[in-house]
């Protein structure tokens, strides 16, 4: 996949880096963030999934990789989380992190938007996967970047 890291500056992509791994810190579920230009697909959930499979978020140990999705020009965006997560929570689980991305998003405060969305994904994911001693990162904390 194609970089443009421009969209964030340095200081801004070290907000969104902070915030996984601060997430992490409080479960054992792995978060992922990519950013593209433009959603490929009409269907952003459709896209969300692709990428969802591409960085592997689908491989963790507990099933419990979550994926925060930003097509910026598009102005599209998705939370997807694996089947371990959707096991045990219910269906409007990821509504009040979406609620939370969407408010900032209004006001074109990604990095921000991100970053809060992350905390309360990490925040929501403790109750039903909480960090446990011995627990591995097991995908890179870094933002990935498309086309």
């Amino acid at each position: 996949m194609a970089t443009d890291p421009l969209f964030f500056n340095e200081k801004e992509q070290q907000l969104i880096i902070e915030a996984i791994q601060q997430a992490e810190k409080q479960t054992s579920g792995e978060v992922k963030v990519h950013i593209e230009k433009k959603c490929p697909d009409p269907d952003v959930m459709e896209r969300a999934k692709e990428v969802f499979l591409f960085l592997n978020l689908d491989k963790t140990a507990e099933q419990n990789g979550v994926l925060f999705y930003l097509a910026y020009e598009d102005r599209k965006f998705a939370v997807l989380g694996d089947k371990g997560i959707d096991a045990k929570v219910t269906a409007d689980f990821w509504n009040s992190t979406k609620d939370l991305l969407r408010q900032y998003f209004s006001n074109g405060q990604y990095s921000e938007g991100l970053a809060k969305g992350i905390a309360e994904a990490g925040f929501q994911l403790k109750k039903h996967f909480p960090y446990q001693s011995g627990d591995i990162n097991e995908l890179p904390d870094d933002i990935s970047f498309g086309h």
